[in-house]
């Protein structure tokens, strides 16, 4: 493990950032949950997307660029970026071990590439041949900058993994181009599309070239001046340090969060920190789904306003979970804070996995909470943004697990694993045994080297109410602050943690403030937020289902149900609706309701079957009726 360091974001220079991140090579997976994922994406999904690329023609475009293949530009405008998420995904992947079938690939990919950039540094496969007279008239609309960061992002990654230079030397040939046009005191630019900000701080840290840095700063600076329109779906209808609110299309806002997140880790602005938190709570506490999703709105793939959160007609596209996770990422690197990572587990089990099918192949652009049996999951999209972006999460879990500062580890996803991590010029080996997220007990092996004394930070989730840990077979302390780390402190030398986290299944409500939701109850266990599938439930329909606010729920495990999932079982009532599709209003008529049995499944999992109809948000009872001194 970790021949190459390779960490999804390197804050371990940065003078701003509390915790550095442990690299993906250090960590290998062994649990039945996210190895066998990874193993998928190994085997099938990378494969095929390399094959859909092909297909669909957005390889093509490069040999289009460099003169190899005549013929016209084929799909959207930014296609590149979705080749160039590929090879981040697959950079992320040979991180965790070499696939020489990857490798030849990927290596291919990156030979078009070079071949279809300018000499001077420009690159983009749209803006060629006849249309090079068009480049940089429309930053609002056509995404240069956006491909170009991720042209960046994939550089840093295949360079990081595999130490190969030559797409490297493309992106930083690329970003000179940039810094030359947008950096600081030059021309009044931002993008439409926020990604090239996190991009030319990332390759900033990789190359110490300190324009890049000044470049990214520059374009965040210059949003909300109106150079761009000034859109509030483009987030430039004032300046980054003046936001009160989350708003506009869901993705490239918090992307540009990604962004300024970590132009703050390098620089310690102060008024970029106080606008990042306010955003954050802005999310978290008025804008974000119970699954860690965002984006209310068809209308502009946006935010809506507060407490604006439809079921049906979520957009939540998968994208925009996976920008949750990375913004959380960089808000936790610099503050060492567990609520960050509380929303990045959130958006990881739910949001995010959601838009992956089981067999590695079909994806969701977008991921509502309640439907009638219509949305299904596609093989690949015109607009194809979300499958690649699933594919650089997936292969990049093991560089959110650890974090490490001076004197400490901080613990911050469980599953079956072993570690390698090198702190304060001593090797620790730690190994996790467990079968989270289906249940919270999680032991941990730990070697050292040398015996070395320092704190083992052990993350106590937030849906969780108790805890407990043995060191070497004793009960210890387990204070939970207002951090809720348990911090475990030893002078280790070959030794044994046991972390139990209860894990009952519970109900969930909102604030009444969300209309959707009111009178209703969402159903969780752990990490995983849970939904009703008709499939499960034969006999009545699962929008008729009322569950009473005490009623009794169990957890049972199912090895041979969509690769193994804890199902939550209980009793509720369902009052059939016998409403004709013809009727819209009728006078109220009595109702009695019957008592059945109700099955539940990880939201993740949904529409891997027969297609039906499906809900989060069910309604429910109180537990206790008022009486009349209480009127």
């Amino acid at each position: 493990m970790m021949e190459r360091p390779t960490p999804i974001v390197d804050a371990s220079a940065s003078p701003q950032a509390k915790i550095r991140p442990v690299p993906i090579g250090a960590v290998r997976l062994e649990d039945g949950f996210w190895a066998p994922r990874q193993k998928t994406l190994r085997e099938r999904t990378l494969p095929t997307q390399y094959k859909l690329c092909e297909e669909t023609g957005r390889i093509s475009n490069f040999r289009r660029a460099s003169g190899k293949e005549a013929g016209d530009f084929q799909g959207f405008f930014f296609n590149d970026s979705d080749v160039y998420k590929w090879v981040e995904a697959v950079a992320f992947s040979l991180a965790d071990g070499p696939d020489d079938e990857l490798r030849g690939l990927v290596e291919h990919v990156v030979d078009e590439i070079a071949a279809a950039q300018d000499k001077d540094g420009y690159i983009d496969t749209y803006f060629t041949h006849d249309r090079k007279g068009d480049r940089w008239t429309n930053l609002q609309e056509m995404h240069e900058l956006y491909c170009q960061g991720h042209l960046i992002q994939a550089a840093v990654a295949l360079y990081r993994s595999t130490g190969g230079r030559k797409l490297l030397d493309v992106a930083c040939r690329a970003a000179e181009n940039i810094a030359n046009i947008f950096g600081h005191g030059k021309h009044m630019g931002t993008p439409g599309h926020p990604e090239i900000e996190m991009a030319l701080v990332e390759l900033y840290r990789t190359t110490g070239k300190r324009s890049y840095l000044q470049t990214a700063k520059a374009l965040l600076d210059n949003r909300g001046r109106g150079v761009i329109g000034g859109s509030q779906n483009l987030i430039d209808h004032k300046q980054f340090r003046e936001l009160e609110d989350i708003v506009g299309h869901a993705v490239r806002s918090l992307y540009l969060n990604c962004g300024a997140t970590d132009i703050y880790m390098e620089t310690g602005e102060k008024a970029l920190w106080d606008a990042l938190e306010r955003l954050w709570h802005s999310l978290t506490e008025r804008r974000m789904y119970v699954t860690g999703g965002a984006g209310a709105r068809y209308d502009g793939e946006a935010f809506g306003t507060d407490f604006e959160l439809p079921n049906m007609m979520a957009y939540a596209e998968t994208c925009a979970a996976i920008a949750n996770i990375m913004w959380n990422w960089r808000m936790f690197l610099a503050t060492g804070e567990t609520k960050y990572i509380d929303i990045l587990e959130l958006a990881l089990y739910n949001g995010a996995l959601s838009g992956i099918s089981l067999d590695g192949e079909h994806y969701f652009y977008v991921n509502p909470l309640a439907n009638r049996g219509d949305h299904g999951r596609q093989e690949w999209f015109p607009c194809a943004c979300c499958p690649p972006n699933m594919a650089r999460l997936l292969a990049s879990l093991q560089g959110y697990m650890y974090g490490i500062s001076e004197d400490d580890i901080w613990v911050n996803l469980y599953a079956q694993s072993r570690a390698k991590i090198r702190l304060a010029e001593t090797d620790i080996s730690i190994e996790q045994r467990t079968d989270y997220p289906w249940r919270g007990e999680v032991e941990f092996l730990i070697e050292s080297e040398a015996k070395a004394e320092f704190g083992l930070n052990l993350r106590v989730p937030s849906w969780c109410e108790d805890a407990e840990v043995k060191l070497n077979g004793q009960f210890i302390d387990t204070s939970i602050g207002s951090n809720r780390f348990i911090t475990v402190k030893h002078a280790w030398s070959l030794d044994k943690v046991l972390l139990s986290l209860h894990m009952p299944a519970g109900m969930i409500e909102s604030n009444p403030l969300v209309g959707e939701d009111l009178g209703r109850i969402a159903i969780s266990r752990g990490p995983l937020i849970y939904c009703l599938e008709q499939v499960d439930n034969s006999g009545f329909d699962i929008w008729d289902l009322v569950i009473p606010a005490d009623a009794s729920m169990t957890a049972e495990w199912e090895a041979n149900l969509l690769n193994g999932v804890m199902v939550i079982r209980g009793e509720g009532l369902v009052v059939d609706s016998n409403w004709s599709d013809k009727m819209l209003y009728r006078p109220l008529l009595g109702s009695t309701g019957r008592n059945v049995r109700f099955a539940a499944i990880p939201y993740y999992a949904w529409a891997n079957r027969d297609s039906g109809s499906m809900a989060i948000w069910i309604r429910s009872t109180p537990s206790k009726k008022v009486s009349p001194s209480n009127v």
